[in-house]
């Protein structure tokens, strides 16, 4: 498949915004994982597809310099106001719902694609890490944050743009090929 005709099935998903990723722009970031490790997302030491469980940045670099390409996709929900956390909510839900359909499709041609969703996995309402393996490695996507990437950053490399204006919150998300 193109590269234009995965930002196609991209929008026909559902994604707000898609575009292809530029690949240079993947810069592994110790500051990212540092964000990641002062707990502001509260996941960090508590799911597989979060750090540390995911390794380090030099085994993020590892598992990307394989692909020659990718998408990077977005959601973007309305917000009611700035503390409107059921429409933020509602946009993470939306957005990785189309993510999981978007890799499940692209996974038939692409098999060995490599996704990095947005946040911390939610498929499990408590995630068996470090118990137990997890119950569904093909279903859980590490979050581009996980893999140390600034995803503002990552969007305006590939010529999307991060914020879509007051009132807005959007979801980042990528798949890599080939």
């Amino acid at each position: 498949m193109k590269t234009e005709e995965l930002i196609e099935l991209a929008l026909e998903v559902g994604f707000d915004h898609a575009g292809e990723l530029n690949m240079g722009a993947l810069d592994f970031r110790p500051e990212v994982r540092d964000m990641c490790s002062s707990g502001r997302c509260r996941a960090y030491g508590t799911r597989w597809s979060c750090p540390p469980a995911v390794g380090d940045l030099e085994r993020s670099r590892r598992r990307t310099e394989k692909y020659h390409r990718g998408i990077l996709v977005q959601t973007t929900g309305q917000m009611a106001h700035d503390f409107d956390s059921e429409g933020i909510l509602q946009a993470e839900k939306r957005h990785k719902e189309r993510f999981a359909t978007l890799v499940r499709q692209i996974r038939y041609g692409y098999p060995d694609c490599l996704p990095m969703g947005t946040g911390a996995c939610t498929l499990c309402r408590k995630c068996t890490y470090p118990d137990r393996p997890c119950r569904h490695p093909e279903e859980m996507f590490t979050s581009m944050e996980g893999y140390g990437l600034l995803v503002n950053d990552v969007a305006k490399a590939s010529g999307l743009r991060y914020d879509y204006g007051p009132g807005t919150i959007t979801y980042s998300a990528a798949v890599l090929i080939d």
